[in-house]
């Protein structure tokens, strides 16, 4: 899911009037941004194109198209570049803004500044690198298509070129210059200590992993750069200051991050959730939980849940799934007297309870960089979700137990009929989807195409709901959120790389390995580690740093890799969900419109009974790997 953020760049208490040259700056600004905008909408259009015929070709037609995975995954690159730029444009790279939001309005501007400031730093150190590894595959002919892999890892030094412009224009539009030039200098400063402290570094041996890895990283997530850039300002110091190993390797550890092909159904399953909105099918399923359940204790928080369930089965977005529920019924929910802290609670619960639901972009994420099947962890996510769905249920049984329903009619066999035969084209998709893959007519790149494909067919015949004039709004923002997370994983490969090169995976193994108490220690450790992770890095950045040391490891003490994912994921999503760190529980006020504190008290009781169907799920593995 995405991070809360908050637009790079505050505007100072005091904003001037736009002079001659920042009319001249927004005015180019909202040109490239329009074109990149066009750009990245026809790419996901393109791909989906593409992937749908490949599987048409293959399927149905016996004719395998032989260069479609390739294009697919040369136009993937661009994507991922370019909606790191549509991205950084908006503001919308994930950051850790808790701390920053307590800040005086001064201070938050300045500390945005720094955050574009230490971006363009970033992309600066790094362009040049990137021009030499595209350089360097220039000499590579891709084997279907026959072209330059320039072609493809092109995508990296335009989008980080791009991307240094639009840090250029964040501060000559900034109303204050002087603000602007006050953080460049810190920036600078800050750059040229650690450059002067580099003999000391030399002879600090692995004490520099904590001082990069662990000092780096925080103090510039924890004012709120973001966090693709501190990852990438970490590692390349590490590399600059105390290795011998050229940095241009983080760009080709980022090449190789973001252009996994199994990560292309990230954008396309994002692109199939806002689908699924537009189209109205996330209210229908809603309305038929509603007429259900509607009329017991607590009816609409159960209706609640089982929405998340449903909703999370077809988007894989923790956002974009609240954004579909809660409105439909959070109106209601208030009417019956539950207050707005107790709702925007259970929302973040819900949240947490459904990170397994596949087509979960956690899970994907796993099996990108694990090699873990992700058959078989869309597989293993369902029960999971159920045990913390009934977990969650007890709490919600116990507070509404005295709900007075006096005035709540029962919906009668007819209505329930017909909210069903409205909500099955929407209950049946996630069954296709996770059918398709288990049966092999899609891989899990694929079977997202298929998914949009029948929305859209759904759209038009059932719901006759295809605004066509959001598509482009629609695709447009599948881009951005997809290049956020993108890049996060790029530079978060670059740091595993480095902590695997520095020996740090060893010592992590061996430490791991040694506890006493064999698996089940092992669990409880990695529970307690990815809760933090969850809270501070998110889910899939955690992932990208730790899967592939903390993996091994589970398969060595005995414990089976699904298994083990699904307690990491629970675990990262009860971190990611849980105030007051949980960035999850601040985009759950944003969505309910709720004021963060009146959902801290209430939502105590749900994250207690979160833990309590984690600790069952980590206790008995037949509960993610009964049904593989």
């Amino acid at each position: 899911m995405s991070s809360v953020v908050a637009p790079l760049g505050g505007t100072p208490a005091a904003a001037q009037v736009d002079t001659t040259t920042q009319v001249w700056v927004k005015a180019f600004d909202r040109r490239l941004g329009a074109a990149v905008e066009a750009i990245v909408a026809m790419l996901i259009a393109i791909e989906v194109a593409i992937l749908f015929a490949g599987v048409v070709a293959r399927y149905a037609l016996h004719m395998p198209l032989v260069w479609s995975d390739e294009a697919a995954s040369t136009l993937f690159l661009w994507l991922a570049s370019l909606g790191a730029v549509v991205a950084f444009r908006r503001g919308e790279h994930m950051r850790m803004t808790a701390l920053v939001a307590r800040a005086s309005q001064r201070t938050r501007g300045y500390l945005d500044t720094v955050a574009i400031a230490a971006a363009l730093a970033f992309l600066a150190f790094n362009l040049w690198p990137a021009y030499e590894h595209t350089v360097e595959e220039s000499v590579i002919t891709t084997p279907a298509l026959d072209i330059s892999a320039a072609w493809r890892v092109a995508a990296l030094p335009v989008g980080l070129a791009m991307m240094a412009a639009m840090s250029l224009l964040r501060l000559l539009k900034m109303s204050s210059w002087g603000q602007a030039g006050a953080a460049v200098g810190t920036v600078v400063a800050v750059c040229a200590a650690f450059a002067a402290a580099q003999p000391l570094f030399q002879g600090l041996g692995n004490l520099n992993l904590v001082i990069f890895f662990v000092g780096v990283t925080a103090a510039t997530v924890l004012i709120g750069v973001p966090i693709a850039v501190s990852f990438g300002l970490a590692t390349f110091g590490f590399l600059a200051l105390t290795t011998h190993v050229p940095v241009g390797v983080i760009v080709g550890r980022m090449d190789e991050g973001m252009s996994h092909v199994v990560l292309l159904s990230v954008p396309l399953f994002v692109f199939l959730g806002l689908l699924i909105e537009m189209t109205g099918m996330a209210r229908t399923m809603v309305a038929l939980l509603a007429s259900v359940l509607g009329h017991v204790r607590g009816g609409l928080q159960y209706v609640m849940l089982g929405a998340m369930y449903l909703v999370s089965g077809i988007s894989g977005s923790k956002v974009a799934d609240m954004a579909a529920v809660a409105p439909v019924l959070f109106p209601e929910m208030a009417k019956r007297g539950a207050r707005k802290g107790d709702l925007v609670a259970l929302l973040a619960a819900s949240g947490a309870q459904t990170e397994t639901i596949p087509p979960s972009l956690v899970l994907i994420t796993i099996g990108s960089v694990t090699g873990v099947s992700i058959a078989a962890l869309f597989t293993g996510g369902m029960l999971p979700g159920v045990v913390m769905g009934a977990a969650l249920c007890a709490v919600i049984g116990w507070r509404y137990r005295g709900e007075d329903l006096s005035q709540i009619k029962r919906a009668g066999a007819a209505a329930v009929g017909r909210a069903l035969l409205a909500a099955l084209p929407a209950i049946i998709l996630p069954f296709v989807i996770r059918a398709a893959v288990v049966n092999g007519v899609a891989t899990a790149t694929e079977v997202s195409t298929l998914g949009i494909a029948y929305a859209l067919v759904v759209g038009l015949a059932n719901h006759r709901q295809v605004d066509w004039t959001r598509l482009r709004p629609m695709l447009v923002e599948t881009a951005a959120l997809s290049g956020a997370i993108l890049f996060i994983i790029g530079t978060a490969t670059g740091m595993a790389w480095s902590l695997t090169q520095s020996g740090f995976s060893g010592d992590l193994a061996q430490v791991m390995a040694s506890l006493p108490g064999g698996a089940g220690m092992f669990l409880f450790v990695s529970i307690v580690a990815f809760v933090v992770l969850g809270s501070v890095l998110e889910g899939i950045p955690a992932i990208v740093l730790f899967g592939p040391l903390l993996f091994p490891i589970a398969r060595q003490v005995g414990v089976h890799e699904v298994h083990y994912a699904m307690v990491v994921v629970l675990a990262m999503g009860v971190g990611l969900f849980a105030p007051p760190f949980g960035v999850g529980y601040y985009a759950a006020c944003a969505i309910g419109r709720v004021d963060p504190k009146d959902g801290m008290q209430p939502i105590v009781g749900y994250v207690l009974a979160l833990l309590v169907g984690l600790a069952l799920v980590a206790a008995v593995p037949w509960i993610s790997i009964g049904f593989l």
